[in-house]
């Protein structure tokens, strides 16, 4: 028997909350998910995730949401975390930040640990410590709470995650990376048994830059002038990976990319949107 994980691209504006919406429910069905983690805090307009859209995502059936450097963004989220109990931050953010840095949840008669990590390289302004480091001190710990373990690595390299995923072969059943918001085609099983990929994409429109309305992109790299980014809503896709962990090993027997095209209603532009 195995445990069936969706890992959700990062959702990213009101297009990732309406793909979500409309076809998410269907899709925990026709796949058999027993667990479906996301990385949320792309939720609210492409930049962190309000306390509000949190409950959302967890209503529409989203079981932890995880993070990175834009985590904190929110100032409702930021109070509502130590309290959230679907929400956790990376695990090597400093020991006082809000929030818990695991989850231990049971599926299946088999308690499972859902963990968080951030690259301390590539986001050095938010003070995290190695991960590596703190990879090794944290799963000791979860290897006498946990019998499975399933890990999010937000980097913002590949080769960066794929070391991490070499590093925690064989002790966890999976290294999903996110932040780029670009399915990479790099799924594989690695030699010792953990599911690995360095991103698996997002949930939003796919014609886009990372979700975002290229227009706004290109004029900040035309004119060096600041503007407001925007989410846009061409080719909505749902993005991700299925990962199938053996219940008794605590080891993944497959990965497999989730790519599903949802059409979804763009809303009416307000004066504020322009």
């Amino acid at each position: 028997m195995s445990l069936n994980v969706l890992f959700l691209g990062e959702i990213v504006g009101r297009a990732g909350i309406a793909v979500l919406k409309k076809e998410l429910r269907n899709l925990r069905h026709e796949l058999e998910v027993d667990l479906c983690i996301a990385n949320g805090e792309g939720t609210t307009n492409g930049f962190g995730i309000g306390a509000a859209h949190s409950l959302q995502l967890s209503k529409l059936g989203v079981d932890v949401i995880t993070g990175g450097e834009k985590l904190y963004y929110k100032v409702d989220f930021v109070e509502f975390l130590p309290k959230c109990p679907f929400a956790i931050r990376p695990a090597n953010f400093p020991p006082q930040s809000p929030g818990k840095p695991f989850r231990i949840m049971e599926r299946k008669g088999r308690k499972v640990a859902i963990v968080n990590f951030i690259s301390s390289s590539g986001f050095s302004r938010i003070g995290a410590s190695n991960p590596f480091v703190q990879a090794d001190h944290l799963l000791k710990k979860l290897g006498e709470e946990a019998d499975i373990t399933l890990v999010q690595f937000h980097s913002a390299t590949t080769a960066e995650c794929a070391t991490f995923g070499h590093y925690l072969d064989g002790r966890v059943a999976c290294v999903i990376g996110t932040h780029n918001k670009v399915m990479s085609a790099d799924a594989a099983i690695m030699a010792c048994g953990t599911a690995f990929i360095s991103d698996n994409g997002r949930c939003g429109a796919d014609m886009s830059v990372g979700g975002l309305d290229p227009a706004k992109e290109i004029f900040k790299f035309t004119t060096a002038l600041p503007t407001r980014s925007w989410e846009s809503w061409d080719d909505c896709q749902i993005q991700g990976v299925l990962v199938k962990v053996d219940e008794e090993s605590g080891r993944a027997t497959a990965i497999e990319p989730v790519r599903r095209r949802v059409q979804v209603e763009k809303p009416e532009v307000r004066k504020s949107d322009d």
